[in-house]
């Protein structure tokens, strides 16, 4: 067990200095071998990147909580949702690279219809994928803008 936790702490750790060199360019060539399989398609219904049906939509994977998109999870994924996850650039890019241990990690069975791995590049997809979709930090400044304005005003007038 313990091992299992060390192991998982290192692939997080490498995950998350990949996560900060992914390049956006090279992300959209490597995509390439993933659109077979997915597409990107925006809320409005865009495409983004053409591609296959097999996999789920890929348009805003990036902070989303696992097995959310429009598309028909496996038993694996469903139970991967309940954990919790949510797919942040470290974490798709330890997934792309090898799905079934990824999975197992997360204490699920590690079932998946996703049977190819990416060798290289997993850290420049996520960067790719994170480029097309709407910032969420920009979303919820926004959700907050009203509740940040109210507490700055009680503060002034507080001070005052």
């Amino acid at each position: 067990m313990m091992k299992t936790i060390v192991t998982f702490a290192l692939t997080l750790m490498m995950a998350t200095a990949a996560q900060a060199e992914g390049d956006i360019d090279a992300g959209k060539k490597t995509f390439g071998k993933c659109k077979s399989c997915h597409s990107v398609v925006s809320t409005d219904g865009d495409v983004l990147v053409k591609g296959g049906r097999t996999g789920p939509n890929l348009f805003g994977v990036i902070g989303r909580e696992a097995g959310t998109a429009d598309f028909k999870y496996s038993k694996t994924f469903v139970s991967l949702n309940e954990t919790g996850l949510v797919w942040d650039e470290a974490n798709f890019a330890a997934f792309v690279v090898d799905p079934r241990g990824f999975l197992k990690e997360q204490g699920t069975d590690g079932k998946t219809r996703m049977t190819f791995k990416l060798k290289k590049g997993g850290e420049d997809v996520a960067a790719f994928l994170a480029s097309l979709a709407p910032a969420r930090e920009a979303e919820e400044a926004t959700e907050d803008a009203p509740e940040e304005a109210a507490a700055e005003a009680e503060a002034t007038t507080a001070t005052e």
